[in-house]
């Protein structure tokens, strides 16, 4: 058995473990990282990145639909299933050199493709090979949840890790989570042909603002999805082909396909976590600087119980890198963390959303609203559905909402504002490319001074006078 002495040794190649040992190894530190699945985790493999290309996929396929108001005769588009999957399996490839064992290994890090448990406070082993290690991260994310519904074990379903490799289209798809997985996927495959039903327990987009969420579930009915709220699944049954699901209030759904959308649990049963002194129970608990119960070690990503989201782990790697490398001070904050769902219209969020705002500030908030339909490059696009939500605290944004086309590209000034407490003024006096989406974020700013302005008998009496003195 060999041994391995090491500064950093990263349990996990996703996102988050990735971005530790190519910072670290590139400033100086020595760095092992294990990792047994696929370079590049859940993200590249069966999560952000193929998502995203059957999304683009099922846009073309509805941008063939919907061109009359410009002028252009909608047709019917011939849709090959297998060929998008095709556009999906080339968008992998194409990035998956950059996540990949050579391109770290040229970098200097030592790769060992095996899964990693600690089998002491200090020590894990991977295969064959022990690594001793300074400091540990733990970084091996996240799988599909799949709850313990009746008959799910006797039918074939798919998830975020099969439904990729999915080559024959489906008649029917029946979607269980009305979550932002569960939505992407049922617009894009009924974008792609597909009948689809969305079977939700509660609320479809039911962590989102409920205004914002309307607009993108709106939409979602207008193309075809049917989406059922309140339907617990009591009961799944069938075979290939023909799967039924049971609701607890008697409603039943019948398809040919079956998505298990349901949520996402931490992979960190087979890690010897006791062995290493590490407390856990769904995640790792961590402190504000993501150290865990054995302060030799640091967990990030999803394992850490943070939001779960590929951006988020690569942010906790600055963190840790900062604190593991220079021993200095680091906390994770997600007050200025934003995040988007991709549907179409997209549906973005950071900081808090208006509920939770008012119940934290009470009247101290105000919430600015600004509609698309009143951006002209909104009008000329065609894409006046969705508005911006804008909670403001003493002149400071503390949250911001929108629904909408690229809400996920528009939040970003957002997240800057919120990560650098920036003011609505410095907002409102940025200057936009005209005609631009981006204006949205201006005008909000913008809106939350109209009231002051141009209602103000104060300021028009100011402007009066200062009419009168001047020459």
């Amino acid at each position: 058995m060999a041994t391995i002495n090491t500064d950093i040794c990263v349990i996990g190649a996703g996102s988050g473990g990735l971005s530790v040992a190519a910072g670290a190894v590139q400033m100086g530190a020595r760095v092992v990282l294990l990792e047994g699945g696929r370079m590049g985790g859940d993200c590249l493999n069966y999560g952000c990145v193929p998502s995203k290309a059957l999304i683009a996929a099922g846009k073309h396929a509805h941008a063939m639909t919907t061109g009359a108001e410009f002028g252009v005769a909608p047709v019917r588009p011939e849709i090959d299933y297998a060929r998008a999957k095709d556009h999906v399996a080339r968008v992998i490839e194409t990035i998956a050199p950059v996540d990949s064992q050579e391109r770290f290994e040229g970098l200097g890090v030592r790769v060992i493709r095996e899964y990693g448990r600690f089998v002491s406070p200090g020590e894990v082993q991977a295969g064959d090979t022990r690594i001793r290690a300074r400091r540990f991260v733990i970084a091996t994310g996240s799988s599909p949840f799949v709850p313990p519904i009746p008959g799910l074990d006797k039918v074939p379903f798919e998830t975020n890790e099969t439904i990729f490799g999915l080559r024959e289209r489906p008649d029917h798809l029946l979607v269980v989570g009305g979550g932002p997985i569960g939505m992407e996927m049922a617009q894009a495959h009924v974008r792609l042909g597909c009948k689809v039903t969305v079977i939700e327990g509660m609320k479809a987009l039911g962590r989102d603002d409920p205004e914002l969420a309307g607009v993108v579930l709106e939409r979602l009915r207008a193309e075809g999805v049917e989406i059922a709220e309140g339907a617990l699944a009591k009961e799944v049954r069938g075979r290939p082909g023909a799967i039924e699901i049971e609701a607890r209030d008697g409603r039943l759904f019948s398809g040919t396909h079956l998505l298990m959308a349901v949520g996402r649990k931490a992979n960190i049963d087979a890690l010897g976590l006791a062995e290493a002194g590490i407390e856990a129970e769904r995640t790792i608990k961590v402190d504000a600087g993501l150290r865990t119960t054995n302060r030799r070690v640091h967990a990030i990503g999803d394992v850490a119980g943070s939001l779960q989201f590929t951006h988020v782990a690569g942010y906790h790697a600055g963190v840790v890198i900062r604190s593991m490398l220079f021993g200095l001070p680091s906390r994770a904050r997600t007050a200025h963390i934003p995040w988007a769902t991709y549907t179409d219209p997209e549906l973005a969020q950071v900081g808090l959303s208006e509920a939770r705002a008012k119940e934290l500030h009470g009247d101290a908030v105000e919430v600015v609203r600004f509609p698309y339909g009143e951006n002209d490059r909104a009008i000329a696009g065609g894409q006046t559905e969705g508005l911006i939500k804008v909670m403001v605290v003493k002149g400071r944004p503390v949250g911001v909402g929108i629904a909408g086309a690229q809400a996920g590209e528009l939040i970003g000034v957002w997240a800057l504002a919120l990560a650098n407490r920036l003011k609505m003024s410095q907002i409102a006096a940025m200057v936009a490319p005209y005609p631009t989406l981006g204006e949205i974020n201006k005008r909000a700013a913008g809106a939350y001074f109209s009231a002051r302005l141009f209602d103000s008998a104060m300021v028009k009496r100011v402007v009066r006078t200062v009419q009168r003195l001047l020459p």
